[in-house]
Formats: C-alpha cells, structure tokens, sequence
C-alpha cells in the first residue's frame, strides 16, 4: 500500500518559515497531481495550494497566496511547501494528497498522508 509521509512542521514565531516536505513510499505518482490541504481544531479540512504533474501550474488559496510556495520533485516523488511570513491563523495540521486532477476539492484526492502538525506563535 502507497503512503504519503510528511515532516517538516513544527513551531515557529510570526513571521518565520517553515518547509513542509511529503514523499511517497514507492515511485507511483509523479505522474499526479499534488495537493496541501490544512485543518485547525475544530475547522473544516481547507485547500491551500496544489499543482499539476508537471509543477508548471500551481494554484492558491487566497489566505496564503504570495506566501506560501507549492512545488514538486517527480524524480524523488515529493512535493514540498514553502511557508513565508507565517500567521498564527496559519496554525493547522497540514496534510498533502495526490490524486489524477489538480483541483482545490478534498474529493478530488485518492491518497492522503498522516498530517504534520504547524504553530506559529504570536
């Protein structure tokens, strides 16, 4: 069975950076799209970026646009997060998905990882 694994979250100050990183335990889908979806306690799962197989088309949510960068490296199966200038309002668990279409529903993704837990600190 495939796996989606995450690491890199944490806590961090406003303002600070973290890198979350989500690779998939056999070569199976760089050929899929890639996805981070958020949940903070009590909230519904959110999208906050995804891209397509190729990476050349990214997508935001607004609450993160121009902060957070979504990439991928199809070589290694992995797809990375950048997250600039953090806000507490970004503290969440952080989940990365891949499925065959590039969209910001959650239905749209058939595998999902075990989340990553990030906090950001006023």
């Amino acid at each position: 069975q495939v796996q989606l694994v995450e690491s890199g979250g944490g806590l961090v100050q406003a303002g600070g950076s973290l890198r979350l990183s989500c690779a998939a335990s056999r070569r199976t889908f760089s050929s899929y799209a890639k996805a981070w979806f958020r949940q903070a306690p009590g909230k519904e799962r959110e999208f906050v970026a995804a891209t397509n197989w190729s990476g050349r088309s990214t997508y935001y949510s607004d609450s993160v646009k121009g902060r957070f960068t979504i990439s991928r490296d199809n070589a290694k199966d992995t797809v990375y997060l950048q997250m600039n200038s953090l806000k507490p309002e970004d503290t969440a668990v952080y989940y990365c998905a891949t499925g065959r279409a590039t969209t910001n529903s959650t239905l749209g993704y058939n595998y999902w990882g075990q989340g990553t837990q990030v906090t950001v600190s006023s």
